[in-house]
């Protein structure tokens, strides 16, 4: 007998009363399950818009940073952000230390990047590390430090990636200056946040953003050079800035065709203009090799 004519004599065998309340039973204990799922998946959506709307990065391209604003170094002594500007581009990453997933992701990605590029922390441009939390200590700051200053394991870097905790006033401004937003869960006891780092200038202007947790080495030493207005980097550097541009939607570089064309044709301007140049000696020296020069009533050949 096949499964199908036993599972229907089955249900023809139960008291009339039975069959006939099966269904439905069935249908509410089904729309009982959907209720609860969906009842806990909305409360989840529910639970958090406010605290994720007050989350991101808004863009203040050419924005000043307040250097003037106090924070602790990893020994805990008291600098203003003025004493890591001034000569060189700075990365700012705005993160904390005890966070669980994320702010580890947005450092390892850093230094990745940083240890394939040829320009040295310390020398070309410097690193400032900022926690959000005005709970962490200096303690915390330097563990963090000697871990990354280690696995980058280049001379100096020490005196060039600094890790900083302060107070919640000048933490709330540095990251409103670039417009870096983050909220505290009080249920998780973690911060929401955005992953992202900034480019500044010198002088502590806003040069460029790069989000995610990976930061591509090209774009990254583009950004230097530009933020750097050209101080460092090669002759290369500034024709690949001549190709690519960057995009403030996407924080990243992309190529630009009419750059590449321009570029394109002046090198066949040029080559064209050194070919004719060389045919032109050559067949000058021909004219003169067979025709001949006379000097002093002698006939030279060239």
């Amino acid at each position: 007998m096949r499964r199908e004519d036993a599972d229907a004599k089955a249900v023809a065998a139960l008291p009339h009363s039975k069959a006939r309340t099966l269904g439905p039973r069935i249908l509410s204990w089904a729309f009982a399950f959907v209720w609860v799922i969906g009842s806990s998946a909305w409360a989840q959506v529910q639970g958090r818009p406010q605290l994720l709307s007050d989350v991101g990065i808004d863009q203040k391209l050419d924005g000043q940073v307040p250097l003037d604003l106090p924070f602790r170094e990893e020994t805990g002594r008291t600098v203003q952000l003025a004493e890591y500007f001034g000569e060189k581009p700075v990365v700012l990453a705005l993160v904390y230390y005890e966070c669980p997933m994320l702010c580890t992701q947005v450092l390892n990605g850093l230094l990745r990047s940083f240890q394939v590029l040829q320009f040295d922390v310390g020398k070309q441009f410097n690193v400032v590390t900022v926690s959000i939390n005005p709970h962490e200590k200096a303690n915390l700051a330097r563990a963090k430090q000697e871990v990354y200053v280690g696995l980058y394991g280049r001379a100096g870097a020490a005196h060039g990636w600094h890790f900083l905790t302060g107070d919640e006033n000048p933490i709330r401004r540095l990251a409103e200056a670039v417009g870096y937003r983050y909220a505290y869960d009080h249920e998780t006891d973690q911060y929401a946040h955005a992953s992202g780092v900034v480019v500044l200038t010198p002088q502590g202007r806003i040069s460029k953003y790069f989000y995610g947790i990976q930061y591509p080495p090209r774009d990254l030493r583009l950004g230097l050079v530009e933020a750097s207005a050209n101080r460092i980097g090669s002759p290369s550097d500034q024709v690949l800035l001549f190709c690519y541009h960057y995009d403030p939607v996407t924080g990243k570089y992309g190529l630009v065709i009419a750059n590449v064309m321009k570029l394109a044709a002046l090198a066949t301007v040029v080559g064209l203009g050194i070919l004719l140049l060389v045919l032109f000696r050559r067949e000058r020296y021909t004219a003169l090799g067979k025709e001949g020069v006379r000097v002093d009533g002698h006939e030279l050949r060239i």
